[in-house]
């Protein structure tokens, strides 16, 4: 096997580390919130589709949460899922000595902030837990190792910007944008073909180290929900906001047009359709749930201006210290969330739409 095959090299874009006040572990309310949201869904899908009897050759159960960030979260979906397979196991007349031990693996990039994962792991934890550093666009197990993956709000993160984009000679090129919504087709078509390239990769890797019969479970965050207008979406309003914040701190001298030019956000949510085609051209797994999660936001408006704009904080502030320098950041994320005070008043509910996604690996 070789070292490129065991690990891709990919861009990190780890969350903000720390327990500070612009910390991700005080600013991830909503995927916290959208996960307990279906618990009790992801309970009857492992239910219904884990096999126990995957369960009893082994000693220990291994389940790995890939893009787990600094926590709470990524304890709470643990939890969840523990409790899931306890009370299949327990439907299926096992008693707690047949039941094997738990190991947990969590998954980020190097640069993630594991001392802070670590610390605050749960004290009455029912698992075994080891960090696993590295993207998840590679190889980071052994074959067949794994009984279940799961990933919360992790795989729109790219494993790079699209190359197109940010060349000067390329119909691509988006220039004074910092994404692809709200740009031309040509820039689209690049942020969907790198989410395609990088999901495939996705799926070879981890068709190589899920045992056969073993389940993934992703939430991901989709595009805008069919029949609303973009203007009215989450993601637009996110990211035309901070763009917008971006183009003032330049009409104002503290940043260069050709900085902003150059930047672009590494995010894309695919659509289920999208998701579909891929699953289907890697041929490994099957699809055995694709459920639409809508959620609605908040109608506090100034609660969910504060609440937004510290929680992209978290999620974007590293990317934006690399290209503009930190000495930018109060003053930024200041004009983003007066702006998402005021967009808020004009238009709301905002929509937002994510998916539940159960995979199955095949037996051949």
């Amino acid at each position: 096997m070789s070292a490129e095959e065991i690990r891709e090299s990919s861009e990190a874009y780890p969350m903000k580390g720390g327990d500070g006040p612009n910390s991700y572990a005080k600013h991830s309310t909503y995927q916290r919130e959208a996960a307990e949201s279906i618990k009790e869904l992801v309970t009857k899908e492992i239910a219904e589709k884990l096999d126990i009897d995957l369960l009893l050759p082994s000693n220990a159960l291994h389940i790995a949460d890939l893009g787990c960030s600094v926590g709470p979260n990524t304890f709470s979906a643990v939890e969840n899922i523990l409790e899931a397979v306890q009370l299949k196991c327990q439907s299926q007349g096992l008693t707690n000595p047949q039941i094997p031990d738990f190991q947990v693996f969590f998954n980020d990039h190097t640069a993630n902030d594991f001392n802070l994962l670590f610390k605050s792991l749960p004290q009455n934890r029912q698992y075994y837990a080891m960090g696993v550093p590295g993207s998840f666009y590679g190889r980071l197990f052994p074959s067949a190792s794994i009984h279940l993956f799961h990933s919360s709000y992790a795989i729109q993160w790219l494993s790079g910007v699209p190359k197109e984009v940010v060349d000067k000679n390329c119909p691509a090129w988006n220039k004074g944008r910092i994404h692809c919504l709200n740009s031309t087709d040509e820039v689209a078509r690049a942020y969907g073909a790198q989410s395609a390239e990088d999901m495939e990769r996705f799926l070879h890797a981890r068709a190589k180290e899920l045992v056969h019969g073993g389940l993934m479970v992703l939430i991901i965050p989709a595009g805008h929900p069919h029949g609303t207008p973009l203007s009215h979406t989450v993601a637009y309003l996110t990211i035309h906001l901070l763009e917008a914040s971006l183009l003032d701190m330049v009409r104002k001298g503290i940043v260069s047009a050709e900085k902003v030019d150059s930047f672009n956000l590494p995010l894309y949510s695919m659509s289920p359709q999208e998701l579909e085609a891929v699953v289907e051209q890697n041929g490994c797994f099957s699809m055995e749930t694709l459920k639409t999660l809508p959620r609605v936001l908040s109608d506090d408006t100034v609660l969910s201006a504060k609440q937004f704009a510290s929680h992209w904080r978290a999620a974007f502030e590293g990317l934006i210290k690399q290209q503009f320098g930190e000495e930018i950041l109060d003053e930024l994320f200041d004009l983003y969330h007066k702006k998402l005070e005021e967009e808020l008043s004009i238009v709301k509910p905002r929509k937002t739409t994510s998916f539940l996604v159960v995979l199955k690996r095949k037996e051949n």
